[in-house]
């Protein structure tokens, strides 16, 4: 591919062989046949409203920022690998608790396995957010060569699902179309790159403007979109333009563990990142419970009235008459909602449910006030009357 000039007469050829590596690569990162369960990962349960890991190379403050944040004891020290396994912590913040995982050092060659690599990646796939935690003082070359082992396993960084619709089917050919002109591919090219992996009846519909790696994607199947921080810890030892440039990047933020400096504005980040709601219950007649919030996210059900159901619990939603909503996402407080309305942060919901009616009991003037017995022949016989 470096040997190959880019241009019009090339792109296919380019394309052909962008797949062939995909392919590859993706035989590589399976397990081999003949191998018998998993492997010795270090996965930790999942607790709380959300995950957090932290990623890097060994020594740019992982562990110390865990126990800054957390509370929680992480082995530091001034040699490399200190940290060997995954240690949880937990973060209290806004209301909400939030899993921050500290994992080993990894180091260039990780997604082939070196170093325990491909556990701590795994560990990486199953969180909500990484923050990948990055050494001012040091060069730019780290944060490129950290996403690069992340996107070899399959890991898109601030990166949204393409707008591609793909199902395999079992005849009708290949039937390609798209919603708006293509300018990175064209038929041509997606038709040899789905024999490429051996695709001959496929239904495929571009919905965006999506370049050769992200139909790939698509195709793989197994790629995970997660949103990612850049952490440059350590600006105590750098000049003040260059820590002003490393904050003004997307996405980053600039800290330092040994004189605790922005670890609020590292918080406020994370939890913006997450995009966490918190939505307070009203008991009817009462005032509204802000003790303990029901927690949603998009990334994990959802944030509709019908998530929030679910959440409490599953049964439920099948009693549900209306919901009154006061917050942002009402347009008058309280506004009368549907199960399909979406909340936003700092919501107060109360549910109103449906009445129970009588199974046999009629409506209207029809209703039955008895509490006797359905048939004559039950119903107690009267004294005769005395004469």
């Amino acid at each position: 591919m470096a040997r190959t000039q880019k241009n019009k007469a090339t792109e296919y050829h380019l394309g052909q062989l962008k797949a062939k590596l995909a392919k590859l690569r993706t035989q590589l990162l399976e397990p081999p046949k003949g191998s018998s369960g998993a492997g010795d990962g270090f996965e930790v349960t999942k607790f709380g409203h959300g995950r957090v890991a932290l990623i890097g190379f060994p020594s740019v403050g992982k562990s110390t920022l865990l126990t800054l944040l957390t509370g929680t004891h992480s082995e530091a020290a001034s040699y490399e690998f200190t940290t060997l396994t995954c240690i949880p912590g937990i973060i209290h913040y806004n209301d909400a608790k939030i899993q921050l995982l500290d994992l080993p050092g990894i180091i260039e060659g990780a997604s082939e396995g070196k170093g325990r690599g491909r556990q701590v990646i795994a560990v990486a796939k199953s969180s909500d957010l990484v923050l990948m935690v990055l050494d001012a003082s040091k060069s730019e070359g780290h944060r490129q060569i950290l996403t690069g082992e992340l996107e070899a396993v399959g890991l898109r960084l601030n990166k949204r699902p393409p707008q591609i619709y793909f199902k395999k089917k079992k005849t009708g050919g290949i039937s390609f179309n798209s919603t708006l002109p293509l300018t990175h591919v064209d038929e041509k090219l997606c038709y040899q790159i789905l024999h490429e992996y051996k695709i001959h009846n496929a239904e495929v519909l571009f919905k965006e403007d999506a370049s050769v790696d992200d139909f790939i994607d698509v195709i793989e199947g197994n790629r995970k979109y997660i949103k990612c921080v850049y952490v440059y810890n350590k600006i105590d030892v750098v000049g003040i333009d260059d820590v002003d440039r490393l904050a003004r990047q997307p996405s980053s933020i600039v800290i330092s563990c040994n004189l605790k400096l922005n670890l609020d504005r590292l918080l406020a980040k994370m939890w913006e990142e997450m995009g966490l709601v918190r939505v307070y219950t009203k008991p009817q007649g009462q005032q509204p419970d802000f003790s303990e919030p029901v927690v949603l996210s998009t990334d994990r059900g959802g944030c509709s009235v019908e998530d929030f159901c679910n959440h409490i619990h599953r049964s439920l939603l099948r009693d549900v008459k209306y919901v009154l909503v006061w917050g942002s996402s009402a347009k008058h407080s309280p506004q009368r909602c549907g199960t399909s309305h979406m909340l936003r942060d700092e919501d107060v919901v109360q549910i109103v449910k449906k009445k129970e009616r009588e199974e046999d009991g009629g409506r209207g003037r029809f209703k039955s006030h008895t509490t006797g017995p359905a048939r004559i022949s039950d119903r107690e016989k009267k004294a005769p009357l005395k004469t």
